[in-house]
């Protein structure tokens, strides 16, 4: 998932989109692995992207990176500091490490935006981008700690891996309908996917962008 997945509708609700493939679980099934790796460089967990090991917390750490995208107001791949490029997980680590998060949030802003409340979503998006994926949250605790329902003090995270080696050559969605054909796991949606009832959302929007 990244930030181009994600269209606004007429009411402002994200909907999740244009997925070139998608895995289908079988019913027990809660890990998987595919000698195919499929996405974008940046928003792939480090288990996928240099073995082929995909599950649920992947996507949990590619929502990490997205959320932080939206605090930066800057792409992961893109990332400047003053005008200086960083690598951004080691920039970000070190900027919550040393207790200047608050250098991270995007300064276009509303003035008026709670740094608190920024600075808590900081921790959540680090917690989804844990290296080893058990110590990821899952996306309903994600959902429940960003709609401040988490009554707990969240946990403090662990410096993430900020890079590397791909062991695979990462294709870029979309994959054709041929290639699909090779793989009976892989199916193409043929809608976009809602990402949460529709009862209650959470939403991303921030005043002032």
């Amino acid at each position: 998932m990244k930030a181009s997945n994600i269209l606004l509708d007429a009411e402002l609700n994200s909907k999740i989109s244009d997925f070139g493939t998608a895995r289908i679980f079988g019913v027990a099934e809660t890990e998987a692995n595919t000698n195919r790796i499929v996405g974008t460089y940046g928003y792939l967990a480090p288990e996928y992207a240099m073995e082929g090991i995909f599950s649920t917390k992947s996507d949990v750490y590619s929502f990490g990176i997205l959320l932080l995208e939206i605090i930066s107001g800057q792409l992961n791949y893109r990332f400047c500091i003053q005008d200086v490029p960083q690598n951004f997980l080691s920039a970000v680590w070190r900027l919550w490490r040393e207790n200047k998060g608050e250098q991270l949030i995007d300064r276009s802003l509303n003035p008026d935006f709670p740094i608190t409340e920024a600075l808590r979503w900081i921790n959540i998006a680090l917690l989804c981008v844990q290296e080893d994926p058990k110590s990821r949250p899952t996306m309903s605790t994600v959902i429940f700690m960003l709609e401040g329902e988490w009554s707990q003090n969240l946990p403090a995270p662990l410096e993430p891996r900020s890079s590397f080696t791909r062991h695979a050559t990462v294709l870029e969605l979309p994959m054709t309908t041929s290639d699909t054909t090779k793989n009976p796991s892989i199916d193409l949606p043929s809608s976009v996917i809602d990402p949460l009832p529709k009862k209650k959302k959470f939403s991303l929007l921030i005043h002032g962008r």
